[in-house]
């Protein structure tokens, strides 16, 4: 019993966290058994898809989960009035009832999940109404700000934006402690605008040394190690104390299967 007790005290177990997924589009039959099951609430490809990314999730015990991915931008595209085939052509303003019943949805599978969805950027509305960059970009933020504050007064904790690339401007106007950037597979320079507006990052195994190396220049308080390998945890340990280090993960494929291996991966040797 001691030996086994000793064995088991010499693990470490760091937290985990969903970044987002992007399930795939069920068939018909599939999508219509689901809503008639889910009778009574408001029910579409979108609701289903949020469901699938949080249930996986839930069921391999992730610490702090996260609905959505950057298929959400069908939802924010239509809950946008202004635009009109990814062009906006007059004021915009946010109508935000299918939003917040997404992030009842969401808050009913978990309290204080998050919710990942595209950043401004990659729902690639073109400009035909403001006509002035900076005027475009206050508009579209402003419009994040509203939608995403609406999810959080229905209890949703926070969101996740995936980038396409690093946008400095949005980065400026939204990243919070509750509004998180993350870029899979940013370059240098890409990880060197997000470290300007947030102290937490999310990096995988590739990037791993060049953020290390940026360490001399910007303050990091946490890194989300996205897919790690041991080598690459172990690198992290040898910068940062284990409680400013998590797992991570993006799920594009085979999900029910990927969340388990990620908290498999979580547990590691001290």
């Amino acid at each position: 019993m001691s030996n086994k007790i000793s064995i088991m005290a010499k693990r470490l177990k760091l937290a985990t966290r969903g970044l987002g997924a992007e399930p795939e589009k069920p068939d018909v039959t599939g999508l219509a058994g689901w809503i008639a099951e889910h009778r009574g609430r408001m029910a579409d490809i979108t609701t289903y898809l949020l469901d699938r990314t949080m249930a996986p999730q839930l069921e391999a015990g992730i610490g702090m989960p996260c609905a959505g991915g950057k298929f959400y931008a069908d939802r924010l595209l239509a809950s946008i009035d202004g635009i009109a085939d990814r062009k906006a052509i007059h004021e915009l303003h946010a109508d935000t009832p299918a939003i917040i019943e997404d992030a009842a949805g969401i808050v009913v599978q978990k309290r204080k999940s998050w919710c990942a969805v595209p950043a401004p950027h990659a729902l690639l509305i073109k400009d035909a109404y403001y006509s002035d960059a900076d005027e475009w970009s206050d508009a579209i933020c402003g419009i994040y700000k509203t939608i995403l504050r609406a999810m959080r007064d229905m209890g949703v904790a926070g969101h996740v934006l995936i980038c396409d690339a690093a946008d400095d401007a949005e980065c400026a106007a939204l990243a919070r402690q509750n509004v998180f950037f993350f870029q899979p597979e940013p370059d240098r320079a890409g990880l060197e605008i997000l470290l300007e507006h947030q102290h937490k990052i999310a990096v995988g195994n590739a990037e791993l040394p060049v953020l290390l190396d940026l360490m001399n220049e910007y303050t990091v308080r946490h890194i989300i190690l996205v897919d790690p390998d041991q080598p690459a945890i172990d690198l992290a340990r040898s910068h940062l104390d284990p409680d400013q280090i998590s797992v991570g993960g993006y799920c594009t494929d085979g999900c029910e299967q990927y969340w388990k291996d990620l908290v498999a991966h979580a547990e590691c040797e001290r």
